[in-house]
């Protein structure tokens, strides 16, 4: 990779509800779709920081890390994300002005990546997943 090239990382939090649906917000900028809280790396941050930092300002809730579930390549956007298990400290959610609206939904709602990477998530087992999506 040269020095100039443009290389993206993110953090994202799959949280769920009491009845195991996990929490998606739709989004007002760029593609205005839907999903799960987080965004990209700042310089200087770590990976856990940007998280806590990005769950403050989109949902005003602090999180609660239980583990690092997957790190996946996402060759359209240059991109590695990293995926968390999370749980909110509060039950109040207030969203930013980037988001419009927030809902819980059943695991096969998902599309086919959000899919994967929360179905990793959610049956973690100690290890670490990876993939490449197009």
């Amino acid at each position: 990779m040269a020095f100039e090239d443009t290389y993206r990382l993110s953090s994202h939090a799959v949280v769920t509800d009491e009845a195991g649906r996990i929490l998606l917000l739709h989004g007002t900028y760029n593609t205005d779709s839907w999903g799960l809280p987080g965004g990209a790396v700042d310089p200087g941050e770590t990976i856990d920081q940007t998280l806590h930092r990005e769950c403050l300002e989109e949902l005003s809730s602090p999180i609660r890390i239980l583990y690092l579930s997957g790190i996946y390549y996402h060759k359209k956007y240059n991109s590695h994300a990293f995926i968390f298990r999370c749980e909110l400290k509060s039950d109040v959610i207030q969203l930013s002005s980037e988001h419009s609206e927030y809902k819980y939904v059943e695991i096969p709602e998902l599309s086919g990546v959000q899919k994967k990477r929360v179905e990793d998530c959610i049956n973690f087992e100690g290890q670490v997943k990876t993939a490449v999506f197009e």
